[in-house]
């Protein structure tokens, strides 16, 4: 499609391409992948108007800067988003200054970047990963269902680099909304995290699997979209030995032998022989999402 794209000046730590992710493949050996904070996906494409399966940009930490290439003079007939002038975004997720030509702009609403102006989003100050949402969508291509990038596996579009361009979607729903800017707060003394029980538990002992919930954990520097690794206690096994691989899900807390947590995020294998000790919660995984290194977090029980 004819339309304004996107070039890529500064991709950041991590940037990707990711919509709802393609569940439904672990038989294949594919992971879910998409937004690890699909609250913030949701909101951004609600905001412009989107399908809810619209793709966005997931963008790590910050550090983002981009162009918006002005497109040819729209045909008659042409949907909004191609439209000569601009384009409409809107920047969802973690927290920071974002401005477009030095003009700051706020989260969690419809924002108009005008063609061939600079879009700039600063480093975090609250959260990790920002949700860079346009009106139609990211283009990118569709694998087993889902435009996603898979880290891990390879799958979808590469993480963005310098120089990069991309492309804009069709994946309209309908007009932008009339609506003030959403609050959406991430301010938190302690990260709290439900989990329900895992199927490998009575691998370990009655202390290791209290002090799971007992405990205060830190969130390693050695996280990524495949898994977040945890620094606390050792928790102790009665069992030795390594499973047969079997079948895992986002959220599953594994336990090498070192005894350090691991929880498998949307990139993760979807085989593993590390026993899992519990599952995160799925409605803890956004706010898992927006996670930070060194950041404080306490698991609590999932209630039913």
């Amino acid at each position: 499609m004819s339309g304004a794209s996107i070039l890529i000046e500064a991709p950041g730590l991590l940037a990707t391409v990711q919509d709802l992710g393609r569940p439904g493949h672990a038989d294949q050996g594919i992971a879910p992948s998409g937004a690890l904070d699909r609250g913030a996906l949701a909101l951004a494409n609600r905001l412009l108007g989107n399908a809810r399966g619209a793709a966005a940009l997931e963008i790590t930490m910050g550090g983002f800067s981009a162009v918006l290439v002005p497109a040819r003079r729209a045909a008659p007939g042409a949907t909004p988003h191609a439209a000569p002038r601009g384009l409409w975004i809107a920047l969802t997720g973690a927290r920071g200054d974002a401005e477009i030509d030095g003009r700051p702009f706020g989260p969690n609403q419809a924002v108009f970047w005008p063609a061939g102006t600079r879009l700039r989003i600063g480093m975090a100050e609250a959260g990790v990963r920002f949700c860079l949402a346009v009106r139609g969508g990211i283009d990118a291509p569709i694998v087993a269902g889902s435009r996603s990038s898979d880290v891990l596996a390879g799958l979808g579009h590469p993480p963005l680099a310098p120089g990069d361009t991309v492309a804009i979607a069709g994946d309209l729903a309908g007009p932008i909304p009339a609506s003030d800017p959403v609050p959406r707060g991430l301010e938190r003394a302690l990260l709290e995290v439900a989990l329900a029980p895992g199927p490998r538990a009575e691998w370990f002992t009655p202390a290791a699997r209290a002090a799971l919930f007992d405990a205060t954990w830190l969130v390693s520097n050695d996280s990524n979209r495949v898994g977040m690794r945890l620094h606390g206690p050792v928790l102790e096994r009665v069992r030795a030995g390594e499973l047969p691989s079997e079948g895992m899900v986002v959220g599953a807390v594994q336990v090498p032998p070192s005894g350090m947590p691991t929880v498998l995020l949307s990139d993760g294998p979807v085989t593993g022989g590390y026993p899992v000790i519990a599952v995160v919660a799925a409605a803890s995984l956004d706010r898992l999402a927006q996670a930070r290194p060194g950041e404080r977090l306490r698991f609590r029980r999932a209630t039913l």
